[in-house]
């Protein structure tokens, strides 16, 4: 008869009792859209060799074993939404901010406006003003 297999530890010190910092979630977040190292670097300012501590601290304080697993656990523990970081310019616009419960940005913004101005005038011709 075989023991049963034990799990490998992922760290020497174990899973750490403090959370996740808001450094360390932004450089997860980035990792997690699929940016390498020395993207994530220029993006937080930092040195390529401090994403990679960086990226051991969220190891070990997720106890996970490389960054999909990290992203994966940060997800189901509400870290991570799942969805990708909202710049604009990546999003459906006006829809996306409602769906996602954001603010609406002046563009999205700007863009329904003209939107619903158009919808508007297309229903009442009569009504729509006139074009300089």
């Amino acid at each position: 008869m075989t023991t049963p297999a034990r799990p490998v530890p992922t760290s020497r010190r174990g899973p750490s009792k403090r959370p996740v910092t808001p450094h360390q979630l932004r450089a997860l977040q980035l990792a997690a859209n699929g940016s390498t190292q020395a993207a994530i670097a220029s993006q937080l300012g930092i040195d390529d060799k401090s994403v990679g501590k960086l990226m051991t601290e969220i190891f070990r304080k997720l106890d996970a074993r490389n960054v999909a697993h990290a992203v994966l656990l940060a997800c189901r523990a509400g870290l991570l939404d799942g969805r990708p970081l909202l710049r604009h310019g990546d999003h459906a616009g006006y829809e996306a901010h409602r769906k996602r419960r954001i603010p609406y940005c002046e563009p999205c913004r700007e863009g329904e406006k003209a939107y619903r101005d158009e919808l508007k005038a297309k229903r009442n011709p009569e009504k729509a003003p006139e074009s300089p």
